[in-house]
């Protein structure tokens, strides 16, 4: 499917009083489409405000959880022994990490939050990063006192992107971009959206697809639709490119877990021929992987100085399930969480403190625990309501570059109330 180029507004700047104005505000531009979720209202109208102090250190945190993941990165690199030691990776995980080792990054989002012994990082999202168009179009309409005196984080958010696929794409020819998605699933369709916009409005050619329309564009490079693509942004999580496998031994096989290995195998000589770039590279199977943080943390003594001081400042402790004793996780529930290797937004991830004895026992046992880590539990800031802020710091070329907040008591899922943020001029 080939797009033709759209720009989008510049949001709303009549004063908004009540919800549904908001939302009409936030859906006009056609990137947005659910501005309630069950019923309820998925946004917030009112900002969070950030000072610039606060910003920092949650750029801080961000920026330096991204570099030590580079960094274990390059040690897995270095020593393959590391791989069989810490992640259960089968053949095609395996090539994924072989086609662009130790290269894994381009975009990512840092979930931070801020606690009375300053910013923890719970994990760093560096496969396919989501909720940008709720970050950039809540800060178009905003609707709060006071907002002229102060910024907006995530203005130079899509100038920052592009200028990394720039970067990224090889150096001959024009810049055509795949971007390559779950064709059959609604969750992320305005991600690409606004993915698509700002490619188009920088001057790319954007073609949409799912990994089943690549082929050979027979130049050695890779094509959808008959299109050759310099550059294929991937939005296709590493995991669902790989073998399907279960985290529970209670739980049967994915009907289907078959491996995109012809997919796979096209990527790999493209990018190894120079014809193609894949952004975010493959080696992001490794780094979206929570065990890398068990990584971090058992084999801390390996890292520079640097690192460890970043690991221990921001980086809750974190080790492999297999390696704390079943007994310990048993009688210190309280302060684990259990978190399996690729779950995301929330799923999977299982909170020791809110469970019974009896339920945290059934999950020790049910966890297969090379797919598991245990990270200790932190207490986040709290609001009058109990609501708890997660910064969704955006880091891209290593660089902090945006911030998409959400608001919600106890972890983090997909019922989380999406807040403007704003940060303070002075």
């Amino acid at each position: 499917m080939q797009r033709e180029a759209q720009t989008g507004g510049r949001g709303n700047s009549r004063l908004i009083t009540s919800y549904r104005d908001f939302a009409a505000a936030l859906t006009a531009e056609g990137i947005l489409s659910d501005p309630w979720v069950d019923g309820a209202p998925r946004f917030r109208m009112t900002p969070v405000w950030l000072d610039r102090a606060t910003q920092g250190a949650l750029y801080d945190a961000a920026s330096g959880v991204a570099a030590v993941h580079a960094e274990a990165a390059r040690l897995c690199a270095l020593e393959p022994s590391l791989l069989a030691r810490f992640f259960d990776l089968p053949p095609a995980y395996e090539l994924m990490w072989r086609m662009s080792a130790p290269a894994w990054h381009g975009i990512a989002r840092a979930d931070v939050f801020l606690t009375a012994d300053g910013p923890q990082v719970c994990e760093l999202n560096s496969d396919t990063p989501s909720g940008e168009p709720e970050a950039v179009l809540l800060n178009r309409v905003v609707d709060g006192a006071g907002a002229a005196a102060f910024a907006d984080p995530n203005c130079r958010l899509a100038d920052r992107v592009f200028a990394l696929l720039e970067d990224a794409a090889p150096r001959s020819g024009p810049l055509t971009v795949g971007i390559v998605y779950p064709t059959e699933l609604t969750d992320d369709l305005s991600v690409i959206e606004l993915y698509a916009r700002w490619f188009e409005a920088r001057g790319a050619r954007v073609i949409l697809g799912s990994p089943f329309n690549l082929h050979a564009d027979g130049q050695g490079g890779v094509a959808m639709f008959g299109i050759s693509c310099s550059v294929i942004w991937r939005h296709y999580k590493t995991d669902w490119w790989g073998e399907r496998r279960t985290v529970w031994r209670s739980e049967d096989g994915y009907a289907d877990d078959v491996p995109l290995l012809r997919q796979l195998a096209l990527l790999a000589g493209a990018i190894a021929r120079g014809r193609c770039a894949v952004v975010n590279p493959f080696g992001a199977v490794l780094t979206q992987n929570k065990r890398t943080m068990a990584l971090l943390w058992e084999e801390i003594d390996r890292f520079a100085p640097w690192a460890r001081a970043v690991i221990r400042r921001y980086l809750p402790f974190t080790a492999r399930l297999e390696a704390l004793p079943v007994a310990r996780l048993r009688r210190e529930k309280e302060v684990w969480v259990l978190k399996s290797d690729y779950g995301c937004e929330g799923e999977e991830v299982v909170i020791g403190a809110e469970m019974s004895d009896a339920e945290w026992a059934r999950v020790l046992d049910d966890a297969i625990p090379t797919r598991w880590i245990a990270q200790r539990r932190f207490v986040p800031r709290a609001d009058a309501a109990g609501r708890v802020a997660n910064y969704g710091v955006y880091v891209v070329g290593g660089q902090a570059a945006g911030i998409f907040t959400r608001l919600q008591a106890g972890h983090t899922d997909r019922a989380a109330l999406c807040a403007p943020t704003m940060v303070s001029l002075q």
